[in-house]
């Protein structure tokens, strides 16, 4: 029977969009012709089938086909031409002056927080517990974080030091914290009935804060995203894949995602960073950039918000303008993070606990002088601190993360001169040991984080003639510059280039002291 194509059919969609993007259905077609004229020609050859039709050869009406199928790929190139994003150039110095803000403050909250606050035992609470759609629809039903307060959190983190926040508006689960038009899994359809966004954003702005959001992309909640092997439906064989996956449309996800973008970059003024979470490319039944048609979602980022920072995890590592900064996730690199021999921005990560959604019975929380130590740290090897809470089922932030807070706040209130501006130390500097340092290049100063306390004096070689005044950063107390060791019965001579601080036997009375160096 021969098959008749409505015109509604063959005309380009209204949202522009086609099963596997515009190329991949000029590929998908030309595919399907060569595969049809291969079988019958094989047919053909092995004795399957005639060679002729009505006394006449075959390959004539073979040939017709295929020319009028080259036809149809033709009118396709017309209607849908192949779009290639083409992202927004920018220099070296360009991207450096964007990006200014963010490696001059160098400190912020990360916020995990949706349905699994619930449960109580991590984002990934569905994922690692295979919990049902069915099951985990209670958590949408009984979601009421009525002690919500964005205000106090964003007095938190102004008080701790942070200057900027990201909070998610959509984790895995696929539950949006915010009111969006393309979904009925949102907070406004909950018991709360409020933009949880919508106030985050609010309160924090208002604490002079910058904000961000965290988007992901995956989704186990939406019925067109395919299971895969980071889904709760996670399977075991392909027919178990091609089963479960049989009526889902990745085209339509897609398209899904781009309306939930442009609804958090158009609905709530300048939004400082976005964090779209992530491309598992490597290995079967992962998702890469085809997924989620990245380049051409990136640029449509780049042009709602012009200055927006971004993440590395759509998979367009090697591609210019792709993104950012790299994210190393729970992890301290040992040195300033490089891609292809070149320093590159950096943000760290890093949860106070083990999991970054709320986890009650969580037992593997940092203390306060590791955490300023991973501060001062990273800021030493060039890189930022985004420092994860995850709030409560009633919307509060964890007690033992208050205390951290609150911790690190009474340390910075009087340090954070070490942090803010800093990076990286020049190379002619080595710390001494047991010791950190930073360095801020426009005020010519640098900083000595002490690990452990020294008795008497700390020894700095290669300093000699380039201290210009040496203080206690937390009181601005002077520190004795000297190029001799006070000694007794030991003739013990200063090195070349060696400097010496003379220090007081007493620590003194803050988690981790700092001497400011002010250089020549």
């Amino acid at each position: 029977m021969k098959r008749k194509y409505s015109k509604r059919m063959w005309n380009r969609p209204a949202n522009k969009q086609w099963p596997e993007g515009k190329e991949a259905v000029k590929i998908l077609t030309l595919k399907a012709v060569w595969e049809g004229f291969k079988t019958k020609l094989e047919d053909i050859t092995t004795g399957k089938a005639s060679p002729y039709i009505n006394n006449k050869p075959k390959i004539q009406p073979l040939m017709k086909t295929l020319v009028k199928a080259m036809v149809v790929l033709a009118c396709l190139a017309v209607n849908f031409p192949v779009s290639v994003a083409q992202l927004p150039k920018e220099t070296e110095e360009q991207k450096m002056a964007r990006m200014k803000w963010w490696t001059d403050d160098r400190f912020g909250m990360f916020i995990h927080f949706g349905l699994y606050a619930e449960p109580a035992r991590g984002e990934w609470v569905k994922k690692s517990e295979r919990i049902s759609e069915e099951k985990y629809q209670q958590y949408f039903e009984f979601f009421n974080p009525d002690l919500y307060n964005p205000r106090e959190w964003a007095k938190m983190a102004k008080d701790a030091g942070m200057k900027y926040a990201v909070m998610t508006a959509k984790h895995h689960e696929g539950f949006c914290m915010y009111d969006s038009k393309f979904t009925d899994y949102k907070s406004t359809n909950t018991p709360i009935k409020r933009d949880l966004i919508r106030e985050f954003v609010d309160a924090f702005r208002a604490e002079g804060l910058k904000v961000g959001f965290y988007y992901s992309l995956l989704d186990w909640h939406h019925p067109d995203y395919t299971i895969d092997r980071a889904h709760p439906r996670s399977c075991k064989t392909k027919a178990e894949y091609d089963s479960v996956n049989r009526n889902r449309d990745m085209n339509k996800y897609r398209l899904y995602v781009r309306n939930q973008v442009t609804e958090l970059l158009t609905n709530y003024g300048k939004i400082d960073i976005i964090w779209l979470d992530y491309s598992f490319p490597t290995g079967e039944y992962g998702k890469s950039r085809k997924d989620w048609d990245s380049e051409n979602l990136l640029k449509m980022v780049r042009e709602l918000q012009p200055g927006i920072m971004v993440n590395d995890r759509l998979n367009l590592e090697d591609v210019e303008g792709g993104w950012d900064f790299k994210t190393p996730e729970q992890y301290k690199p040992a040195e300033w993070v490089q891609v292809n021999g070149k320093r590159v921005p950096w943000e760290a990560c890093q949860t106070f606990s083990g999991v970054w959604g709320y986890g009650r019975d969580e037992s593997t929380w940092k203390d306060s002088r590791q955490l300023i130590e991973l501060l001062a740290e990273t800021v030493s090897k060039g890189g930022n601190l985004l420092l994860n809470v995850g709030p409560t089922g009633r919307g509060t932030i964890d007690y033992r993360a208050q205390e951290r807070l609150a911790a690190m706040g009474q340390w910075m209130k009087v340090n954070g001169r070490s942090i803010y501006h800093c990076t990286q130390a020049p190379d002619e500097f080595k710390a001494p040991a047991n010791s950190i340092l930073t360095y801020n290049p426009q005020a010519k100063r640098l900083y000595i984080h002490l690990l452990a306390w020294p008795l008497d004096h700390i020894s700095l070689e290669g300093y000699a003639g380039k201290i210009k005044y040496a203080q206690f950063l937390h009181d601005a107390s002077e520190i004795a510059v000297s190029y001799t060791k006070n000694t007794t019965w030991l003739d013990e001579k200063v090195k070349e280039n060696e400097t010496i601080l003379q220090l007081p036997v007493l620590r003194p009375n803050v988690e981790i002291p700092v001497i400011e160096l002010i250089l020549k």
